[in-house]
């Protein structure tokens, strides 16, 4: 997924359960503009944001393990 990303955006990969997935995308739309998500396959995302708002990003994947159970892939943080 990097090679399609513009200069100045990250990726982060997160698994959850495919029951899930529209729940986080609701999340993230809801978010003003937070990330983009792409859903590879079941509950397989990639989200892909501006560099400014990785922070959030992170925070907010935090919440999502937390609460959802969701997995960050550890080969994920890519700028």
């Amino acid at each position: 997924m990097a090679p399609l990303l513009g200069e100045g955006m990250f990726v982060r990969r997160v698994r959850i359960e495919a029951r899930e997935v529209v729940f986080l995308k609701g999340v993230i739309e809801a978010s003003e503009g937070l990330a983009c998500v792409f859903a590879e396959r079941g509950g397989d995302l990639t989200l892909a944001a501006p560099c400014g708002r990785e922070r959030e990003v992170d925070e907010l994947i935090a919440d999502l393990c937390r609460e959802l159970g969701a997995r960050l892939d550890a080969d994920a943080a890519s700028a």
